[in-house]
């Protein structure tokens, strides 16, 4: 593949690929009191997080809206927050306003490359000189970085721009093709993995887009902003809207679009969260009211594509 020519959305059937995700942003979270405030803020229990252990987890407002949410492993005794980019400098800004004396520093950490590997990744491994993780969560430390085992056999690196260069050289020697992050994108959305962007922060309770499936809410532990709703709606059964994987036959659907159903007229019925592109459409994550399942769910307007829902890998109530 030449210097100059477009990268493919997605690898051929079968084939390992890597990709650059710049899409993400990483927040570093340090000092003495890190855990302690982390804890205080994220949906998840923080002290189960370790230089071999990550989890998903999300912060909200007061209501219990999301305004982020955060894939969080350690390295050393830094905290490091995968977040979507275009959020990153807002949640530094706001989390920061919380710091107050306690003993933690926090940064956008711009030196830290992102990397997507999916598929067979032998090469990863020599080019590291580590073991890559097997079980989904899982971390493993390298001099280069760290690398995080997620769902569907892919692996998250977080490298330092020093070893950048060479885990890249190492992989394309290997013959793995290099993608755009539509098939990274494409892949969280199969496994039903959000992630909140400018486009849809405020618009979802952590349960409305099955945070807690995936580990990102611990209802046993301490106070967080939006902690009495967010406990509210699990206990008492008040949650109304679900988190979907669809497919659309309209390549422009975006993240934030809004949902409509027969079952409701002209209100609003919900949003799209994710989107990727598939077969001159999308597949998208689709959180929307739970009548509309049987009524139909139309992106837009009442008029417009209506979702195919498709599956995911856990049960959804």
């Amino acid at each position: 593949m030449s210097a100059t020519a477009p990268l493919p959305d997605y690898p051929a059937a079968g084939a390992a690929s890597w990709c650059e995700l710049n899409e993400f942003a990483v927040l570093d979270f340090y000092g003495e009191d890190a855990p302690s405030f982390l804890q205080g803020q994220l949906s998840s229990d923080v002290r189960e997080v370790s230089e071999q252990h990550a989890q998903y987890s999300s912060y909200s407002t007061a209501k219990g809206r999301m305004l982020a949410s955060f894939l969080i492993w350690r390295r050393d005794e830094h905290y490091r927050l995968l977040v979507s980019a275009d959020l990153a400098e807002a949640m530094k800004k706001r989390l920061g306003m919380f710091i107050l004396r306690a003993k933690v520093k926090h940064a956008i950490d711009a030196d830290t490359v992102l990397l997507g590997v999916q598929g067979e990744a032998g090469a990863l491994a020599t080019a590291l000189g580590v073991a890559l993780p097997q079980e989904v969560g899982a971390v493993a430390q390298a001099a280069g970085g760290s690398v995080l085992a997620l769902a569907g056999g892919r692996c998250l690196l977080a490298l330092s721009a020093d070893a950048a260069p060479a885990v890249r050289a190492a992989l394309a020697e290997a013959g793995l093709t290099q993608t755009t992050s539509a098939a990274w994108r494409a892949a969280d959305i199969a496994h039903g993995l959000p992630w909140i962007s400018v486009a849809t922060q405020e618009m979802f309770v952590p349960q409305m887009a099955n945070m807690e499936l995936i580990g990102a809410v611990n209802f046993k532990k301490g106070c967080y902003p939006g902690q009495e709703i967010v406990a509210r709606s699990q206990y008492l059964g008040k949650v109304k809207r679900r988190m979907f994987r669809v497919r659309i036959a309209d390549p422009a659907a975006a993240p934030g679009a809004e949902l409509f159903s027969p079952a409701s007229g002209e209100q609003v019925i919900g949003n799209l969260v994710n989107v990727a592109p598939v077969d001159g459409g999308v597949e998208a994550l689709a959180v929307f009211q739970l009548p509309a399942l049987e009524a139909g769910v139309h992106l837009g307007s009442l008029s417009g594509p209506r979702l195919e829902v498709l599956t995911l890998p856990y049960s959804v109530e």
